[in-house]
């Protein structure tokens, strides 16, 4: 165990993240996400049994968002026609703010075939165990400043 790791970042995890550049992206999935096909070429961790609002907090803990982009988060958008609602966005939009002085403005929305091709250019996808229905983000990590 490490001092200020959050007990959900895995060692597999913690180590991803230290290896990301500035730039690269990463996906934390929901249950449904196709993660073990579009992470063909990518690394994808499992981290079953966790949503992704806790993962998504953890990480922010640890990495910073790009500053260099407009949407260093992208979410999936909703398919037109599927009737379904998306309160778990703000859910994230609220973490994110805790970590970002730019607020919910970081956050930008992919449509869904995009989305699933910029996954399989990330870095890692974590698959995590979320039940909520668009519940994907993908971040793209920005420069750590040692202070």
């Amino acid at each position: 165990m490490l001092k200020g790791i959050p007990n959900i970042i895995s060692p597999e995890l913690l180590k991803v993240l230290a290896e990301m550049g500035h730039g690269d992206t990463l996906v934390i999935a929901d249950g449904n996400f196709p993660a073990e096909s579009m992470g063909k070429d990518s690394k994808v961790i499992r981290l079953d049994g966790h949503g992704v609002p806790e993962v998504l907090d953890a990480i922010l803990k640890l990495i910073p968002l790009d500053t260099y982009v407009d949407h260093p988060v992208k979410l999936m958008e909703v398919v037109p026609g599927d009737d379904v609602e998306t309160p778990i966005w703000d859910t994230y939009k609220e973490i994110i703010s805790r970590y970002d002085d730019r607020k919910d403005a970081v956050v930008g929305h992919v449509e869904r075939f995009k989305f699933y091709d910029e996954s399989k250019k990330a870095y890692a996808i974590i698959a995590t165990g979320e039940t909520a229905i668009y519940a994907n983000v993908l971040l793209q990590k920005g420069v750590v400043i040692n202070d």
